[in-house]
């Protein structure tokens, strides 16, 4: 090197020192206020995160709540629904032994003939008496007006006077 490079050299050393010093300086301040709002950034992403995150746990818990009761709906429908059920089976075996014994007893020529004489009483002496298939009678009078007596017409007719509620209540 030349004196005169080095002359110029040392001479520019103080600017150059002086320039590196407020560069540093500078890096410096620019990281403190990067490292201050990474700290803000980050502390507002804490405080959104524990805020979904509550929201998360109330809207989690709602959601809960609302399953939980509709599976407790669903829960009593079905308890209802097997409950209906079970009382159609009891019914459906007290009609079908009723029926039973309704036919048995029109087997009977003596309790056949009071059935087919109230019958006619009702509708008039004029009245056709025919028997039904399921071993009941019907009765139709010449004017059209008639009566079932099959053995299916006269259970539904004693089953539907009956009150059975106290059949599907506990004591």
């Amino acid at each position: 090197m030349t004196k005169v490079v080095s002359e110029q050299k040392a001479a520019l050393e103080p600017l150059r020192g002086a320039l590196l010093d407020r560069a540093h300086a500078e890096a410096d301040r620019l990281r403190s206020v990067a490292e201050a709002e990474g700290q803000l950034l980050l502390q507002r992403a804490q405080e959104e995160s524990a805020a979904l995150l509550a929201e998360a746990w109330r809207k989690g818990a709602a959601d809960g709540v609302q399953l939980l009761a509709a599976e407790e709906t669903a829960r009593r429908r079905s308890a209802r629904a097997n409950v209906l059920a079970k009382e159609r089976g009891v019914f459906e075996e007290l009609r079908r032994r009723a029926g039973e014994s309704v036919h048995h007893l029109l087997q009977d020529e003596g309790l056949r003939g009071h059935l087919a004489t109230a019958l006619r009483d009702e509708l008039g002496e004029a009245a056709r008496v025919s028997e039904t298939a399921d071993g009941g009678l019907f009765a139709q009078a010449p004017d059209g007006r008639s009566i079932d007596a099959s053995v299916g017409a006269l259970v539904g007719t004693s089953l539907g006077d009956l009150d059975l509620e106290p059949l599907w209540t506990s004591r």
